[in-house]
């Protein structure tokens, strides 16, 4: 008599399989997600009661094909709004039992360091590039979302960024109701500054004002700000009022202006872009545009639950409302 055979255990993948999603989906509604829509809900549930479907707690824990590692690529450690969008992200993906990791894009002499190739090596299971890719880039194989303005794209991925264009209109109005009509400003290069300059541009002319900027090809650090700013002044000494492209921009700024024999307050106006913990301190205490970072990273931690659940969605963007922070760094009003 041939030995009984066994009953075959059904798995994730039977289940998956029986309610016409993917594994990852089935993990999600597993974990208990909030993020998985109800029809799909019902769906697994179903088919785990039809199957008969018990979730083996050693099979999850071996998960051999998952690293449970969403890598982040910034440019600039000392940047502070980063600091913000890593909680938002480690908020949206944390509680669903993954853990996130940073890496830097970044020169070494002549030689580019790239982040996005070292966490591709090291397989993570989704990437956050909150950083100018380079290139544009073909699809990377990984959920993907490329976070902020950039110059170049990356195929598939999700986008999310502020409304920086209404950021920027908010605080040119805030300065042309304070009766500043000479305002200048102090840009650098990369997407997002790209953006903040050319809505500065459109908002100067349509008040029929020439433009005053300088520092397009500047980092936006706190070295680019200052340069920036000492040759906006050298260029137009007229100034009242000065908005810098970043928070860490202004703080150089505001150095550039005190050195002119230019204080802020009383004698300029300063607004900075991101409400930074810099923009917080009592030092600069300095009006800003909040650009919500924390709610950017938690916008970029459900789009990359999104694509583990559902790898065939078409790429999603979402926009980030921007606020404007007054302090007490535009209180000049010019009569």
């Amino acid at each position: 008599m041939s030995p009984r055979r066994r009953p075959v255990r059904p798995t994730i993948y039977d289940v998956a399989r029986e309610a016409g999603v993917s594994k990852s989906l089935v993990s999600l509604v597993l974990n208990g997600s909030s993020l998985v829509a109800e029809p799909k809900r019902q769906a697994v549930q179903d088919a785990i009661a039809k199957l008969g479907y018990r979730r083996s707690q050693a099979a999850s824990a071996l998960a051999a094909d998952r690293t449970r590692t969403v890598g982040l690529v910034i440019d600039d450690f000392q940047n502070p709004s980063f600091v913000e969008l890593l909680r938002g992200l480690r908020a949206a993906v944390g509680p669903q039992g993954f853990h996130v990791a940073i890496r830097e894009h970044y020169r070494d002499g002549d030689t580019f360091v790239n982040a996005i190739d070292g966490f591709l090596d090291s397989q993570v299971d989704a990437l956050v590039v909150a950083a100018e890719p380079g290139r544009d880039l073909p699809t990377l194989g990984v959920p993907t979302v490329l976070e902020g303005t950039r110059l170049h794209r990356i195929d598939d991925a999700d986008t999310v960024e502020s409304d920086q264009r209404h950021g920027v209109d908010q605080l040119m109005e805030h300065l042309r109701s304070a009766g500043h009509r000479r305002i200048g400003h102090v840009t650098g290069a990369g997407g997002a500054a790209a953006v903040r300059l050319q809505a500065y541009l459109e908002a100067v002319e349509a008040q029929g004002e020439a433009a005053r900027f300088a520092g397009e090809s500047n980092e936006t650090n706190e070295d680019g700000g200052y340069a920036g700013a000492v040759e906006l002044l050298r260029r137009h000494p007229d100034v009242t009022a000065v908005f810098a492209a970043n928070d860490t921009m202004a703080l150089g700024t505001r150095a550039a202006l005190r050195e002119a024999g230019r204080e802020v307050p009383r004698d300029v106006a300063l607004i900075g872009y991101d409400n930074s913990h810099l923009a917080r301190s009592r030092f600069l205490d300095l009006t800003t545009v909040d650009s919500h970072a924390y709610d950017a990273g938690v916008a970029c931690g459900e789009a990359i639950l999104r694509r583990l659940a559902e790898p065939d969605l078409p790429p999603a963007s979402v926009v980030v409302p921007s606020t404007l922070v007054v302090r007490s760094s535009s209180a000049t009003v010019v009569r």
